[in-house]
């Protein structure tokens, strides 16, 4: 009996001090690509994911562009430095793997956010929208809307980044089925400029382009400034676009991009940051988490906003 109640205590204790070390204090990083709603989004989710948790501290970092490899690598450099024990990211590209090598071998934990590192085993977990089924929605929409032998012109986003690329192959497999001569496909490093830019150079080598999908929101609302701006009517060209952000809800409202499909940022971060925090404190996570993705269209999009 008296060993009952040795063991007894014992096992009281030890759910005490499980519980005590589950609250510990954590402290993280959080780095996002570049400065857009999308992120600012996802930085907002985290910054309340904080203050409803008293007990987690995160530091915040950002790039300055799609394509600022050199600045997300001195953002992990300087975390890790400032003892962060994990890192929640959304890889600006492969090449920033070396670093989170070396902030795992110094005992920090990684959990990508938005889109993946191929191959890279590093990782705690992912969290973001499954890219590819994503780019199906996208395709099964321009689907319904294309018939055999119309134009179709496409905006990448930075090709080589496989969240990007995977939205491109999932629309594809989604319009299969329907015979759409592909005339041309330019990569707009998610900005709206380029966006502009190369949707003019599709309208100006194909007057009779019959739909533009962009990977991105910037360089979808840039695609519709272009159509607006060369005189293109909107039941003349079918513009469908990804993000729902950075300009598309005005271009859905004014009837010049006819679809898009949205990313729940929030969700995301919100998701990412509390597997990053929970490995931490040594529960089992899972590793790919889907944040989730749907069709927005000018009659659904306040659902959205």
């Amino acid at each position: 009996m008296q060993l009952k109640r040795i063991l007894g205590g014992l096992a009281v204790l030890a759910g005490i001090s499980g519980a005590a070390q589950a609250q510990e204090p954590v402290k993280i990083g959080f780095i996002t690509k570049f400065p857009v709603p999308f992120f600012a989004s996802m930085e907002d989710a985290a910054k309340a994911y904080a203050e409803a948790n008293p007990g987690v501290e995160i530091i915040f970092g950002q790039g300055t562009s799609a394509t600022d490899i050199e600045g997300q690598i001195a953002l992990i450099e300087s975390m890790v430095t400032n003892g962060v024990q994990g890192i929640a990211v959304t890889p600006v590209d492969p090449t920033v793997a070396p670093a989170l090598d070396k902030a795992i071998e110094q005992g920090v934990k990684v959990v990508l956010m938005d889109n993946n590192i191929p191959d890279w085993e590093g990782r705690t977990a992912l969290a973001t929208t499954d890219n590819y089924n994503a780019g199906k929605i996208a395709g099964e929409y321009l689907k319904t809307v294309l018939k055999d032998g119309d134009t179709l012109g496409i905006l990448e986003g930075v090709p080589g980044v496989p969240s990007l690329d995977d939205r491109v192959d999932g629309m594809l497999e989604g319009l299969a089925g329907v015979d759409v001569e592909i005339v041309g496909r330019g990569a707009t490093n998610c900005t709206e400029e380029l966006g502009i830019s190369v949707a003019e150079d599709l309208l100006t080598a194909n007057p009779d382009l019959k739909a533009i999908y962009s990977a991105c929101g910037p360089p979808a609302a840039g695609a519709a400034r272009a159509i607006t701006n060369a005189g293109i009517a909107n039941d003349d060209i079918i513009l469908v676009g990804f993000d729902f952000c950075c300009g598309e809800a005005e271009a859905l409202a004014a009837g010049t991009e006819d679809a898009t499909v949205a990313q729940f940022p929030t969700k995301m971060a919100e998701l990412g940051v509390d597997g990053l925090v929970r490995a931490i404190r040594g529960e089992e996570v899972e590793s790919l988490i889907d944040s989730g993705a749907a069709l927005v269209t000018k009659d659904n999009m306040s659902e959205f906003e």
